[in-house]
C-alpha cells in the first residue's frame, strides 16, 4: 500500500510530509525570548568585591570570601562581611588596612630577539619589545629594567608597579646569569680578576660567579650578577680590553627560557609570581 492509500480518508499519520498540530502542553509552550533591548547592561564600574579583593593580587577570589567573611576588608572606612557585595572602582577598599587597587596584576616574561628597543616608544623609529607583548594583556604593562637593541633574553613586564620598585632594588640580590660572545678568547687571568672583583670608575662591580661555557671556544663565558648597574656586564669586559659581540639573558630572578623561543612571551605561573614576591 502506497503513502497516497495511507493517507486516503484525509487523516494523517503526523509523519514525514504529514501535517502535525500544533500542542501547547506542558513542557511545549513556545518559549518568548527577551529581546536585547530587554537585557540590562552591566555597568563596567562596578564589581564584586571578591573580585576586587583577588585583582589585587592579595588572594584567591575563594580565600577573599573567607577574609571578607570575617572582616579583614572594609569599603569607604567600613566593614563588609557581605557576601555578593558590589563596590564602585572609585570606592577605597582596604585589607588589613592596606590600600587595594582592583586592576588584576599582570605578569608577562618575553625571550626578546636582537633589535627590539625596551622603551615604549622610540624617537628613532626602532622597533620596541613593547610591540611583541601588545597581545597579552588590557592593562598598561611596562618592562622591569631593560635590555639593549642588541641583546636577546629574558625581560619582564609587569602593571605590578610595588614588584617592579622591589626587583630594580640594588640590594634585593636580584640573580640574572648572561650568555655573552666576545671578540677574542677571555684570558684565565682576566677571568679570575673579574671573579675577584673589577673596579669601575672607582666602584667595584662583582659576580657571583663567571666560567667559561662548556665545549664552547673560549670567547664564550657564562656570568652571574646581581648588580643593577646600567650596562655592568658590558662595562667589566670593555675596562679589561674586550668587545661584548652577543649578550643573551638566561635566567632572570629564578625564571629561565625553558620552552620560550626567541621572540615568544608567556604569562608567570602563580608560583613564580609567588617566588618573586618573596624578594625584599
Amino acid at each position: 500500500m502506497g503513502r497516497s492509500d495511507d493517507n486516503r480518508d484525509g487523516k494523517t499519520s503526523g509523519r514525514g510530509e504529514g501535517f502535525k498540530k500544533k500542542s501547547f502542553a506542558r513542557g511545549n509552550a513556545p518559549i518568548k525570548r527577551k529581546s536585547e533591548g530587554d537585557k540590562k547592561p552591566s555597568d563596567p564600574n562596578v564589581i564584586r568585591l571578591n573580585k576586587y579583593v583577588a585583582n589585587s593580587g592579595v588572594c584567591s577570589r575563594r580565600d577573599a570570601d573567607i577574609y571578607i567573611a570575617s572582616g579583614n576588608v572594609s569599603v569607604n572606612g567600613k566593614p563588609v562581611t557581605e557576601m555578593g557585595y558590589k563596590v564602585k572602582l572609585t570606592d577605597v577598599v582596604k585589607f588589613d588596612g592596606r590600600l587595594l587597587s582592583p586592576e588584576k596584576k599582570e605578569y608577562v616574561l618575553l625571550n626578546k630577539p636582537k633589535d627590539f628597543v625596551t622603551i615604549a616608544t622610540d624617537s628613532r623609529g626602532r622597533r620596541s619589545a613593547m610591540q611583541l607583548v601588545l597581545n597579552a594583556s588590557k592593562s598598561k604593562i611596562s618592562p622591569i629594567g631593560r635590555l639593549d637593541k642588541d641583546d636577546t633574553g629574558l625581560i619582564l613586564f609587569t602593571n605590578d608597579g610595588e614588584m617592579a620598585k622591589r626587583l630594580a632594588r640594588p640590594q634585593n640580590g636580584l640573580r640574572k646569569i648572561y650568555h655573552v660572545v666576545l671578540d677574542k678568547n677571555l684570558k684565565f687571568e682576566d677571568l679570575k680578576a673579574i671573579e675577584e672583583g673589577v673596579t669601575i670608575e672607582e666602584s667595584v662591580i662583582r659576580v657571583a660567579e663567571i666560567s667559561y661555557i662548556e665545549n664552547s671556544p673560549k670567547r664564550e663565558v657564562g656570568i652571574e650578577i646581581h648588580s643593577t648597574r646600567n650596562k655592568a656586564v658590558q662595562r667589566i669586559f670593555e675596562h679589561l680590553g674586550y668587545e661584548v659581540e652577543k649578550l643573551d639573558r638566561v635566567v632572570y630572578a629564578g625564571l629561565t627560557k625553558k620552552d620560550l623561543p626567541r621572540g615568544h612571551w608567556r604569562y608567570l605561573t602563580e608560583q613564580e609570581v609567588i617566588n618573586l614576591g618573596m624578594i625584599k
